[in-house]
């Protein structure tokens, strides 16, 4: 595979067999040669589970401390005393009837959708076009939930979800390049400890296998997660 002269520039300075830890990792993410724009900083988790299973599969949210670096549209599917509550959160946009009558003909035009419970038997026939998207509400992602504020002000000041795929692998955004260093590594300590929190019970042997961090164009550092274990377990 063809490499760019900056890619190989920047593998350069990373020993493939060493693992880092997570001050380590950003250090060196900070020295490395930047494309010009603001990159995300992300962290891939290997897991051992089988995802066919679905009593191993792991999804979970958790709001970031330093935030995520980016705006956030959210949309809130609610009525009465709850819909006020969104609007007094900062909510974008807040509606019942209308907003999914809206979703049902294409509007996507946000980044996180909550709904009540009391008005989940109107969000659940618009799993075919949100689930797809990632953008159906779900009680393990706090998105369907009766406290709506809460939900409102934690998705807009820094929230991510966080789901495995079929090559039982999560990605999760943790800021942007451009953060603090110390503000990227406690993002991605919070991020870390909440993916182990969420093991399945029913996962046998080494839980997360791998962790890798990297820029959107900059080589993986493989992470040394003993001290998230010793902490968790």
């Amino acid at each position: 595979m063809h490499r760019s002269k900056l890619y190989r520039s920047q593998s350069e300075k990373i020993d493939c067999a060493k693992l880092y830890n997570l001050r380590e990792a950003l250090k060196m993410l900070k020295e490395m040669p930047h494309v010009k724009f603001d990159q995300t900083v992300e962290l891939a988790f290997k897991l051992g589970i089988d995802p066919k299973q679905t009593d191993q599969n792991v999804r979970g949210a958790i709001p970031l401390p330093k935030g995520t670096g980016k705006k956030v549209v959210v949309a809130v599917i609610a009525s009465d005393a709850s819909a006020e509550e969104a609007k007094k959160a900062g909510a974008d946009f807040v509606g019942l009837d209308e907003l999914v009558d809206k979703i049902k003909g294409g509007w996507v035009e946000f980044d996180v959708l909550i709904a009540t419970p009391a008005a989940m038997p109107m969000v659940r026939p618009l799993g075919r076009a949100l689930g797809p998207k990632g953008l159906m509400p779900n009680p393990k992602t706090g998105t369907v939930t009766d406290h709506v504020g809460k939900a409102v002000t934690e998705a807009k000041a820094g929230r991510v979800e966080f789901k495995n795929d079929r090559g039982a692998c999560i990605h999760v955004p943790v800021g942007k390049l451009s953060f603090k260093a110390e503000d990227l590594e406690e993002n991605g300590s919070t991020i870390i400890h909440a993916i182990m929190r969420a093991k399945p019970s029913t996962a046998k042997g080494i839980f997360m296998q791998s962790c890798t961090m990297s820029s959107t164009m900059s080589p993986g550092i493989k992470i040394d997660i003993k001290e998230f274990v010793k902490v968790t377990s």
